[in-house]
């Protein structure tokens, strides 16, 4: 298996679709030119742990479940992901700081057992990107600006590796947790006009300039003509 480097190594190819085998399809036209496969909900709900290896094949796995429940659950639901060796994992900041401890030392436990060897990094969602303020403000929570970067020192703060941010947040999750936890941004798009349910979608290039690490990217490609073209027109802005 060979995996992008350079600028393409940023890129998470977003897999939101519920047919294994036109998301397998398209992982073998992306192989080694990306970062990342991203298995959503969608995707992992249908077809399960098989859907994880056999993307696999084709790169590394970013498992993209957004965990939320009782401590308990969470942790034994970050153990069972381990096993399926992917490199990267959601759980939603929200769940509070006992939750996140719990996903952290699941994932810090499981790592020496998996089939890599390689450890398993924990990121914490803050808020969606399809979130406006006034639907926060519908459930009685500060906007984004206030409330992300308080969710990502939470949950650097309780051992998660990284966060998950909509671009618009970058600078200020990046001045609450620093320079070292991993940066992953969702809603990336190839110019302003296309936005689809993202509420706060920012350019590739804008994403890395803010601090994103890790750039999550869907439609743009998956959606596209040429997928392969989509893609390396994104790189090529980085």
């Amino acid at each position: 298996m060979s995996v992008a480097t350079g600028p393409a190594a940023r890129i998470a190819v977003a897999l939101d679709v519920d047919d294994l085998d036109a998301a397998t399809a398209l992982a073998a036209r992306l192989h080694g030119r990306v970062g990342w496969f991203k298995v959503g909900l969608e995707l992992f709900v249908r077809e399960g742990p098989r859907a994880v290896a056999a993307i696999a094949a084709h790169g590394p796995v970013f498992l993209d479940l957004k965990l939320h429940d009782i401590p308990t659950t969470v942790a034994r639901s970050v153990a069972a992901a381990a096993t399926l060796d992917v490199g990267l994992l959601t759980v939603h900041a929200s769940g509070g700081p006992t939750m996140l401890r719990a996903a952290a030392d699941a994932a810090a436990d499981a790592g020496a057992a998996r089939p890599s060897g390689a450890p398993l990094r924990l990121l914490a969602v803050t808020v969606l990107t399809s979130t406006a303020d006034a639907e926060l403000a519908r459930m009685g929570v500060d906007d984004a600006a206030t409330q992300v970067p308080r969710l990502a020192a939470l949950a650097t703060a309780s051992g998660v590796d990284g966060i998950v941010c909509a671009p618009a947040d970058l600078g200020r999750v990046r001045g609450s947790v620093g320079d070292d936890p991993l940066v992953v941004t969702p809603g990336i798009r190839a110019d302003a006009a296309g936005t689809d349910d993202h509420a706060r979608a920012m350019s590739a290039a804008d994403a890395v300039r803010a601090g994103a690490d890790v750039l999550v990217v869907g439609r743009p490609i998956t959606r596209a003509d040429d997928p392969v073209a989509a893609l390396e027109g994104i790189v090529a802005t980085l």
